[in-house]
């Protein structure tokens, strides 16, 4: 299973099973969180895993300067046809360092972390992620709720698109989500095989990594309208924490 995030997310199969993915429901996430966090005109904004860049185009839509990183350079590459003077675009593993104490905001989206085999490579990430901030700076973290998910597992499902047929296996264990898919290609006459295994963390886990990083939770809420965080009834775990020092 390690890294299985390099070869499906690079995969031209990973952009096409989720082509669907809704411009309307990040645009409409956005608009929400921009209206709750009330940045400075023209902040400095971080997307970091921002696959194509859907949620970084929705926030330099509002003059921000705002700057995507994503491990896949397939992603990158479609992300970069709507650079701008104040949207940008670079291929960059989250585990790295990437600009210090620059952003005033940095974003992880749609469930864009808990892909590592070790805590101490998701440990770097959020370590990244709070260096990219000034102090006093706000990172927004959106995440599935495990408990939630886990109510609404569907163990098995099929979807034909064009001569593409995908299969798709769901199930947990203790830590992990696990996703299976299989791919049949009608076409090349060809069979792929492809892994999601996203860690199960709670809101306790994520705010208490958070704090090792001097990132504060200051709020949580339970999905894309914002509502109030329930454990048991929320979709999404989103969290906006404040870095609090050095």
């Amino acid at each position: 299973m390690k890294s299985w995030y390099r070869s499906w997310f690079n995969s031209p199969y990973y952009h096409l099973l989720y082509a669907d993915r809704d411009e309307k429901e990040a645009a409409v996430f956005i608009n929400n969180l921009v209206d709750h966090l009330q940045p400075e005109p023209g902040a400095r904004m971080l997307d970091v895993a921002c696959g194509n860049g859907r949620h970084a185009r929705q926030l330099a839509l509002k003059g921000f300067g705002v700057t995507g990183i994503d491990l896949s350079e397939n992603s990158i590459d479609e992300a970069e046809k709507y650079q701008s003077e104040n949207l940008h675009f670079f291929v960059h593993d989250m585990r790295k360092l990437f600009w210090i104490n620059y952003f005033d905001f940095t974003f992880n989206f749609f469930t864009s972390f808990g892909y590592f085999e070790t805590i101490r490579e998701h440990q770097q990430a959020l370590r990244m992620m709070s260096c990219s901030l000034r102090d006093k700076g706000v990172l927004v973290l959106d995440y599935f709720n495990p408990a939630y998910a886990e109510k609404e597992l569907i163990p098995f499902a099929e979807k034909k698109m064009d001569s593409i047929l995908f299969e798709i296996r769901k199930k947990t264990d203790e830590r992990h989500f696990i996703k299976e898919i299989t791919v049949y290609d009608e076409e090349t006459k060809k069979t792929s095989h492809f892994s999601e295994r996203v860690a199960r963390f709670s809101a306790d886990e994520l705010a208490g990594m958070l704090l090792q990083h001097h990132l504060k939770v200051r709020e949580i809420f339970g999905d894309y309208s914002l509502s109030a965080f329930d454990p048991g009834q929320s979709p999404r775990i989103i969290i906006i924490a404040e870095k609090t020092g050095h």
